[in-house]
């Protein structure tokens, strides 16, 4: 089943236009719109035995449910008989990116959908992408998706590989709500933050937040209404996690088996867990991954104690919801959801149980349980009818017949064939215009209104940078940057500019020949290009003294690499410039620019 499942997404794909994007959305359901789901056994979410009803939707709510309701007149009645009606199910840790199986965001709503994935919390984007996140998901059939900003440590996890208009990095209390209100204007659904800088015994620890600062940086999120939720992997920072009154604990505990005081002590609070066990699922690696066979048993022995761990806090009452990591190696968006399922069964839930923890009970982790989760009158409409008992064989989640959202049939038999509008991989290109950056805008911003990226290379030992908007006598504004290599043979640093709002909509420069800026700094620089899967680069000699660089578009090659697919030329679709350069090991860098534009 799961094999058909992926066959069907790969036929799947998004319809958008320009003008649907700056024109606004309508609703997935029109109010008054009238559904009947009839025949079915119903399992309503909240771990009620499954019982014979109807279900009445109007619009994009339930308004009843009851084993002998009238259909009312004019409704449009599904035939559910010998299936099962269950809520939509929620995925509370997802990565929406291009690393990803799929790795397009269309095509990733409809692997959700296709997967009876109603509810998905997207840890993935930067917040300047949010809003035209928001604008494209609403012209696509996708499930409601969440968006969660991050915060981290200097250096922790989550900072290794993103700057700070990625995920803000913090080490102090004062600096806790300082995040939290640089995050208001950009509307996040939740806060992760990143607690643990336990890399899973393979580097050291040192980085993890202190506890006074979690306890500000929670009470600062769920004061702007945030619910929050943490990258915990020990059970010393799950403890930490639940003292400070964090929403979910996002990870298995799986340093050591925990004890009957920890569990105690979790009880005590409001702290839910979401163990994503099948990032950790063992087996889940290629056979050429690079690891040895000391690391894959210590995998396994990881993927045990959180099991292990899983099964004593469920037992304990401690709450368990439903999240999977996916778009990380090997886990697939969608079946890897109804794949955390299994495992959680097998770690000890009962199916039931687990359903439950893929419904109603991840919605009241993330404060979401007044609009959706049970199937209930007044709940949103969000349906997963699948053939069989899954409460009773969890492997049932897997022969999903129909999904509705918002009261809407979009998924399965019936269905009126809208997942065609998933077809393309980006939005359509729009023209920008020539200056990219001059960097006199007083808010800091580009010319084109955007947030500079720095870039550098990632991991636990990465390189240092620093980018800042300096005066200069001659020219009013430039941009400075200052970088030190960390000890690496691939060692880089660089900036960034998108052309768009987060790198969403694509910029076409079909009508330019060229790139042209102003450099000063010695040595050799890369200007690379970088569109939906495809990037061209090109090097460029600095020197000490001021120069204008004309890069004819003629000079860019295209690369190749992980997830990037080497291809001729395409000025219709990019994304973001980029000027970056390597160094050695321990070695310094710098370089001012100024006047970015196309010509």
């Amino acid at each position: 089943m799961r094999s058909q499942l992926i066959g069907r997404l790969q036929l799947r794909g998004l319809f958008t236009t320009a003008v649907l994007l700056l024109a606004g959305q309508p609703s997935l359901a029109d109010e008054g719109t009238l559904l009947a789901l009839v025949g079915g056994t119903v399992f309503d979410g909240t771990g009620a035995p499954a019982r014979q009803a109807t279900v009445i939707v109007a619009g994009d709510r339930i308004r009843a449910v009851g084993p002998h309701l009238a259909v009312p007149k004019g409704a449009t009645i599904i035939d559910a008989r010998g299936k099962a009606i269950l809520p939509g199910l929620f995925d509370l840790h997802t990565h929406w990116t291009p690393e990803g199986e799929p790795a397009t965001t269309p095509q990733i709503a409809a692997a959700y959908v296709a997967a009876g994935v109603t509810t998905v919390f997207d840890f993935h984007q930067q917040p300047e992408s949010f809003e035209p996140r928001r604008k494209w998901l609403a012209a696509l059939v996708a499930p409601h998706v969440q968006f969660v900003a991050r915060i981290s440590t200097p250096g922790g996890h989550g900072a290794a590989w993103g700057d700070q208009n990625t995920t803000i990095w913090i080490n102090r209390p004062q600096a806790a709500r300082a995040a939290v209100d640089r995050l208001k204007p950009y509307k996040p659904d939740a806060i992760k933050i990143f607690t643990d800088g336990w890399r899973y015994d393979l580097f050291p620890d040192n980085s993890s937040m202190d506890e006074k600062t979690l306890h500000s940086l929670v009470a600062a999120a769920h004061d702007a209404g945030w619910p929050v939720l943490t990258h915990t992997v020990t059970v010393d920072r799950g403890l930490a996690a639940a003292r400070a009154d964090v929403d979910v604990i996002a990870h298995a505990l799986q340093d050591r088996p925990i004890d009957r005081a920890a569990i105690a002590q979790i009880s005590g609070h409001a702290t839910g867990l979401a163990p994503t066990l099948a990032v950790y699922e063992p087996g889940k690696y290629a056979p050429d991954a690079p690891f040895d066979e000391k690391q894959t048993r210590q995998f396994a022995r990881k993927f045990e104690t959180a099991s292990h761990n899983v099964r004593k806090m469920h037992a304990a009452g401690i709450p368990i919801g439903v999240a999977t990591d996916s778009g990380m190696t090997n886990i697939r968006h969608g079946v890897s959801t109804q794949r955390e399922l299994e495992l959680l069964v097998r770690a000890g839930l009962s199916a039931s149980e687990a359903l439950v923890a893929a419904t109603s009970a991840s919605a009241r982790l993330v404060k979401l349980d007044h609009d959706r989760g049970a199937i209930a009158p007044g709940q949103r409409a969000d349906l997963l009818v699948v053939d069989g008992k899954p409460w009773q064989r969890i492997t049932d989640i897997y022969r999903v017949n129909r999904v509705l959202i918002d009261g809407r049939l979009i998924f399965g038999e019936g269905a009126p064939g809208v997942l065609q509008k998933n077809a393309d991989t980006h939005l359509p290109a729009v023209l920008v215009q020539p200056l990219i950056d001059d960097f006199e805008r007083p808010d800091g911003r580009t010319a084109l209104d955007t947030v500079r990226l720095d870039t550098f290379d990632g991991g636990v030992d990465r390189s240092s940078l620093i980018t800042q908007i300096v005066p200069h006598s001659a020219k009013g504004h430039i941009l400075q940057l200052a970088g030190r290599m960390s000890a690496k043979d691939d060692a880089f640093v660089g900036v960034i500019f998108p052309l768009s709002r987060g790198s969403v909509v694509p910029a076409d420069l079909s009508g330019y020949r060229g790139v042209r800026f102003d450099l000063n700094g010695e040595g050799p620089f890369t200007v690379r290009l970088n569109g939906p899967g495809s990037s061209w680069a090109a090097t460029v000699e600095g020197s000490v003294d001021w120069q204008t660089v004309d890069l004819p578009f003629s000079r860019l090659k295209p690369e190749a690499g992980r997830h990037v697919t080497a291809r001729a030329w395409d000025a219709d679709a990019i994304f973001q410039v980029e000027i970056s350069t390597t160094r050695p090991g321990g070695h310094s860098v710098s370089m001012q620019l100024d006047n970015m534009a196309f010509y």
